[in-house]
């Protein structure tokens, strides 16, 4: 059987009625999400743009964020089409491409060429009432609720493709962009979190044979992480230095590279570049895995085999595990959902698995814009106003993120010692 590169969206209507319906049990059930929340006031601008073309722009943290916009859609009494990754039409034996295919959703073969996927975008933004969701931090999702990855100037040039199929149909057209921000809140009480995390440490510290007392909650944390680096160190054959001498953080910058340079030389990944970025090399990798896992053609050989591109993906995930660790996350600001984003790494690495605690989505907008307002700009200079264009997405993204990053209080008090 042939692998299909692009997978387009096919609204089933059964299928859009029963995620209508299941959508909360099925966030339950998922991720143990236990709510959405929207403002009233935001839920009214919502509803005011039932039958706009929309571009709706969200952060993507997690896997979350997608059925989080369709909860939007369905305040808007609207439908929404959804640019996704191509490997995610795979999992679970294509069960699940089958059925977000079925709700809107269409493939992208992230960081290469897709001319399929971005003429179904543009037709999505030219046909009247259009309305396509994007996610400007592309993949992989960081784990990391209260930071941004770097945007892809790909969704802006997008949105302007959009606009000029748009523009032929009538003069009067036009896109507007509503961005929103998607903040998890744990929703169990203080003390439960405090019992949950401190049971859930004592075991990694356990296993390290680390002693807990006379720390607080963030030695504790790092205590964890250098063991666990460490055990890197060795498995790679690296110096373990003395802590006075090299900082924790430089150790788990120079593993994380280790990894996924081990990676590119095994899986013999093209055109690999030793001084890019940890996020610029993941990308890298997992672009030439989801070639090979489509069976995209290789006249020059220089993809890899389909077992080594196995190997090669279960040791990314263990590398992301690394570049998601970083040390003044949770020394700046130790809140709950801070502290249990770190714990599911240590959980899954230390342990094999982890699960999602109780929470809920808080989503919130900026003030929706006209892409119009942009398009004189554009004309004169596209690469400009393209660059232009994505940094009012970021800034935008991270007033929100900030506003949200306020009301987050530590978990622990600063001078609760173990």
């Amino acid at each position: 059987m042939s692998i299909k590169s692009f997978i387009p969206a096919k609204l089933n209507l059964p299928a859009l009625w029963f995620t209508d319906l299941s959508l909360p049990l099925i966030l339950k059930l998922a991720h143990n999400l236990e709510g959405i929340e929207v403002s009233s006031e935001d839920q009214k601008m919502l509803k005011s743009f039932k039958n706009e073309r929309i571009l709706y722009i969200s952060n993507h943290p997690t896997t979350k964020e997608p059925p989080v916009a369709y909860h939007s859609a369905n305040i808007m009494s609207s439908r929404f089409f959804y640019m996704a990754a191509r490997e995610v039409f795979d999992w679970a034996a294509g069960f699940v491409g089958e059925f977000i295919q079925s709700i809107g959703a269409f493939s992208v073969l992230a960081g290469a060429p897709d001319r399929e996927s971005v003429k179904a975008a543009r037709e999505i933004l030219a046909s009247p009432g259009g309305k396509l969701v994007l996610f400007p931090e592309g993949e992989p999702t960081s784990g990391m609720n209260d930071t941004l990855l770097p945007f892809q100037p790909g969704v802006s040039q997008l949105s302007f493709w959009g606009l000029e199929d748009a523009l032929k149909k009538g003069t009067d057209v036009k896109i507007s962009v509503i961005l929103s921000f998607v903040k998890y809140r744990m929703t169990n009480s203080i003390e439960w979190m405090q019992k949950d995390i401190d049971l859930s440490l004592t075991r990694m510290e356990e296993k390290f044979g680390i002693a807990k007392t006379g720390k607080d909650i963030v030695h504790r944390f790092l205590s964890i992480g250098k063991r666990m680096i460490e055990r890197e160190e060795r498995e790679f054959h690296l110096s373990v230095p003395d802590d006075k001498t090299e900082d924790f953080d430089f150790r788990i910058g120079r593993i994380r590279h280790v990894m996924l340079d081990n990676i590119a030389d095994k899986a013999k990944i093209p055109n690999w570049d030793k001084e890019a970025n940890a996020i610029e090399k993941l990308r890298k990798i997992l672009t030439t895995l989801e070639l090979v896992s489509i069976g995209a053609s290789d006249p020059n050989g220089e993809l890899p085999s389909i077992e080594m591109a196995n190997w090669a993906r279960k040791a990314a995930t263990k590398a992301y595990d690394y570049i998601s660790i970083q040390t003044n996350y949770i020394k700046e600001l130790p809140s709950a959902e801070r502290l249990y984003e770190f714990l599911y790494r240590y959980e899954s690495e230390i342990f094999g698995e982890s699960s999602n605690r109780p929470h809920k989505a808080i989503v919130s907008f900026a003030k929706p814009f006209s892409m119009n307002d942009f398009y004189e700009d554009y004309k004169k200079d596209k690469r400009g106003t393209v660059d232009k264009l994505t940094d009012r997405f970021r800034k935008e993204m991270e007033s929100l993120l900030e506003t949200e990053k306020k009301k987050s209080v530590p978990l622990f008090p600063s001078n609760y010692i173990f």
